[in-house]
């Protein structure tokens, strides 16, 4: 324990800041601390401790913690440099998720049900885990780290550990109860203590062998479309609507399966509002280009906050796009039901509409659209409200297709069409959008004038839609 306190802590300032999957790149980090360490594997080779990471930052006094499974051998292969550590306590010290003895331990840990200190591996009854074949870590993610065996198990490790259940383990529990094939089925957890309090640390499900990845299939069809010089979208092979349509109905059923595991309830549109208000402010001061459009904004929200009657609420995906979906040979399913990144835990499990996950699809089209058209357009110039192109008339046309698409799923599913809610889910929308404009400046900001675009044109359909009642 000692080298792991004493000479560990030294180490991981500059290597965390160099994963994929640290949380707070850029911020300069004051120290990293060992809250906590289990050791799981303490004789022959290698090592294996699960440590919780302390990590605090000069730019305030908050505290982040972060899972790490550390293994250590007299020297590391090759094929773990690049998660090398460096050597403690006389031991090179590396990752041990791309360790396949280490994933091998992990796998039968959970198929076994064992315990060890405060961390539990937990097997789901009667489910089939893989075995005999070695684990293989996923390239795919940016915030957790998956392992996967074979086309049977994949676990999903999660990084940025807070207290609690985490909603992906919580909501994934909750729809295999009521059967679900729309989300991979649960197969295990790894869970344990952080302060006295539960912590999620890691989730095994169903492998879905075979898919494609729903945002590579959406912009493939776009791609297909813009490459066309003569063709509407329903006349390109690459046709998304379909897709789009089903997927809508995966959506419908989901929801529908959370409110029969999980119940439903209400919120004052009034409250909501003023929420999305708050937001709004806080955006609008740290992002100047956002001012123009402020005052069109917060009367959407206005509009919102006059409805008549509470709003129907249900736990959500809460993060929900086309990057959250696989297309199997079976149908679409549903992954990473976290909810959004930048909430605080208790916003994330917290219910809502199931308009907002409508709305975040509905933004994931626009940003399919138009992402794949500033690869043959610059955003400087189809971002102009002046701009017309034969290319922005068809990205426009994708768009508007595929969000139909997706509504006319939903509502065969749900019985009722999300479009009627048409004040609500504009509301959702533009929150959406406000929300985008911050990570996409602060994060990518090439790609900031995707929901600027879909602010000007949102804002403009409520006022057309209050100019003709």
């Amino acid at each position: 324990m000692s080298a792991l306190t004493e000479g560990l802590p030294a180490l991981l300032p500059e290597w965390l800041s160099q994963q994929r999957w640290f949380g707070a790149k850029g911020r300069p980090v004051r120290s990293v601390a060992v809250a906590s360490s289990t050791p799981l594997i303490t004789e022959g080779v290698p090592l294996l401790d699960l440590l919780l990471l302390a990590v605090t930052f000069d730019d305030d006094g908050s505290v982040q913690h972060y899972q790490l499974m550390l293994a250590r051998r007299e020297q590391a292969r090759g094929d773990l440099d690049h998660v090398t550590i460096g050597r403690v306590g006389g031991l090179q010290a590396y990752d041990g998720l791309w360790d396949s003895d280490v994933t091998a331990w992990l796998l039968g840990a959970i198929r076994q049900g064992r315990t060890i200190g405060d961390v539990r591996f937990i097997p789901e009854p009667d489910v089939e885990i893989a075995e005999n074949v070695p684990g293989r870590v996923l390239a795919v993610e940016q915030s957790n780290t998956s392992v996967s065996w074979g086309e049977q198990s994949i676990l999903k490790v999660f990084r940025r550990v807070l207290p609690g259940v985490n909603p992906d383990l919580e909501l994934h529990r909750a729809l295999r109860s009521v059967h679900s094939t729309e989300a991979a089925a649960l197969q295990g957890a790894v869970e344990g203590m952080l302060d006295g309090r539960p912590v999620t640390l890691g989730m095994l499900s169903d492998y879905a062998a075979n898919s494609a990845d729903g945002w590579a299939m959406a912009l493939a069809s776009v791609r297909d479309l813009l490459a066309e010089g003569d063709l509407r979208a329903d006349e390109v092979g690459g046709d998304f609507a379909g897709e789009a349509s089903r997927l809508g109905e995966t959506i419908a059923v989901v929801h529908a399966e959370l409110r029969d595991a999980l119940g439903v309830g209400e919120r004052d549109p009034r409250e909501l509002a003023a929420f999305w208000h708050e937001r709004l402010a806080a955006v609008a001061r740290e992002i100047p280009v956002l001012a123009e459009h402020v005052g069109s904004i917060r009367a959407v929200y206005d509009a919102v906050a006059g409805l008549d009657g509470a709003i129907a609420t249900q736990r959500v995906h809460g993060d929900l796009h086309l990057g959250q979906t696989l297309r199997t040979p079976y149908g679409w399913l549903v992954i990473d039901f976290e909810g959004e990144p930048a909430a605080t835990f208790a916003d994330r499990v917290r219910p809502d509409s199931a308009l907002r996950d409508i709305a975040g699809m509905l933004r994931s089209f626009d940003y399919a659209a138009f992402h794949q058209l500033s690869q043959w357009e610059p955003a400087s110039e189809w971002s102009d409200p002046d701009h017309d192109s034969q290319m922005l008339w068809r990205a426009n046309e994708w768009a508007q297709r595929n969000r139909s698409a997706f509504c006319d799923g939903y509502a065969v599913r749900a019985g009722t069409d999300p479009r009627e809610q048409s004040v609500l889910l504009r509301g959702f929308e533009l929150d959406k959008a406000v929300y985008e404009v911050l990570y996409e400046t602060r994060s990518r900001p090439t790609w900031a004038p995707i929901p600027l675009a879909s602010i000007r044109r949102l804002t403009a359909d409520a006022g057309s839609d209050a100019g003709s009642r």
